[in-house]
């Protein structure tokens, strides 16, 4: 008897000691970390406790992981951002993207592609903004942000958009206050007409609110100048989105069709401090922008998708398939990292995003370059090959394993809910 007590003792020792030893809820071992706030580049372990990073080191003992990640020959970086989707998914058939049927919900399409944070691009205004909340935001495994639109109603498409009426800067500015835990911008978007009213009103609301403005700049023929746009009616810190579209008419680009070069105040507008991101959607990118202006030297600081339902089945895909071309491009990976999670995370001004310094909530996106023949194409037609593009093998979320392709956990995570 006394020897069967003895026994239970020596084992409950050993269970309490092994649990004492796992320090960690998971640990990646082995993986190429790439963390461009802190300039790391090269192989290193990484411990998570508690949702947060917990160490990061040449060698962590497996040991003391609950669950091990054999993350070797694949890359480990921050959670991705994109800071331009539309997620106010609904059953109105008449609202376009203010809760109707062309936005869609963040997590079926952000977690299985490394992005563990995502931003509305402006469907929801003051007015129907809580119920996009609600029905959205608090319910996303995805960190869900948003730009408030400046007219009212949001994105619900036709004339409710082209209504001035309804673009109140002082409702909007001061919502967007009283909510900065969701909202990180005005967005202005769709306006057709030769009038600076919504982008000075849009203007007023992000100074009332301390926020960015993202500006679509919609259309009017003759195209109002972007040159006037950057230098006399945007701050420094605005963004331009769909900064490579190239559209018949009713837009101006930034690059000179005829000359193939970036156009000089263009230069002067990044020096000035206006983000451009790249906000692909379904016509809004173009490789006879892209190409020209990325040998040249121009890099967006934002790589974002434009994720809509027409956009990722068509050119756009995903996030991961917009980055592999900027790769294809000429951007090596460094690169195209920092700008899908460092320098979009200062743009929104979420500095806490965006990087994998000791403290941080686990945000982690685990990646491979896949070898093999592959065709982007934009809504042109026009096709680069390739022979690498980015996949994801793992998503971390707030330290929990939410995504895993191919069973790299140890344990496996078994998901559901």
């Amino acid at each position: 008897m006394r020897s069967k007590s003895l026994f239970i003792v020596l084992v409950l020792l050993l269970i309490t000691g092994l649990a004492m030893a796992q320090s960690y809820s998971i640990v990646i071992k082995g993986g190429h970390l790439i963390d461009p706030k802190n300039n790391i580049d090269g192989i290193m372990d990484l411990a998570i406790r508690d949702g947060k990073v917990a160490l990061i080191a040449k060698d962590i003992d497996p040991k003391e992981g609950k669950q091990v990640v054999d993350a070797s020959g694949l890359y480990v970086t921050p959670g991705l951002i994109d800071i331009h989707a539309h997620l106010y998914q609904g059953t109105n058939p008449d609202q376009a993207y203010m809760n109707g049927p062309s936005s869609v919900t963040p997590d079926g399409f952000t977690l299985r592609v490394g992005v563990t944070t995502i931003v509305d691009a402006g469907c929801a205004g003051w007015r129907t903004f809580p119920a996009f909340k609600k029905q959205t935001i608090d319910k996303s495994i995805t960190r869900v942000l948003a730009f408030l639109n400046i007219v009212g109603e949001g994105m619900r498409g036709g004339p409710f958009e082209q209504n001035l009426k309804d673009m109140d800067a002082k409702a909007t500015g001061e919502f967007a206050k009283n909510n900065a835990g969701d909202i990180v911008g005005i967005k202005l978007a769709h306006y057709e007409g030769p009038d600076w009213t919504p982008t000075d009103r849009a203007e007023e609301a992000g100074k009332l609110a301390d926020i960015p403005v993202m500006i679509d700049f919609g259309g009017s023929t003759p195209p109002l100048p972007i040159e006037e746009l950057f230098m006399k009616h945007l701050r420094s810190g605005d963004i331009f989105t769909h900064c490579f579209a190239q559209l018949p008419n009713g837009r101006e680009c930034i690059v000179d069709p005829e000359t193939k070069k970036v156009k000089p105040f263009i230069w002067e507008a990044q020096k000035k401090g206006i983000v451009f991101d790249v906000g692909y959607g379904g016509i809004s990118f173009a490789y006879s922008q892209a190409i020209p202006a990325i040998k040249s030297g121009f890099f967006p600081q934002a790589i974002s998708t434009d994720l809509h339902i027409g956009s990722m089945n068509g050119a756009m895909k995903d996030m991961l398939t917009t980055m592999s071309r900027f790769m294809a491009m000429g951007m090596d990976l460094q690169s195209v990292i920092k700008v899908s999670t460092w320098t979009p995370a200062q743009v929104i001004k979420r500095n806490e995003l965006g990087n994998l310094s000791v403290g941080t909530e686990a945000d982690i996106a685990i990646l491979r370059i896949r070898e093999g023949k592959f065709g982007l194409f934009d809504y042109t037609g026009y096709k680069l090959e390739t022979n690498k593009k980015l996949e994801c093998e793992m998503t971390i979320r707030a330290g929990k394993i939410v995504y895993d392709l191919n069973g790299i956990a140890n344990p496996v995570t078994l998901y559901g809910r």
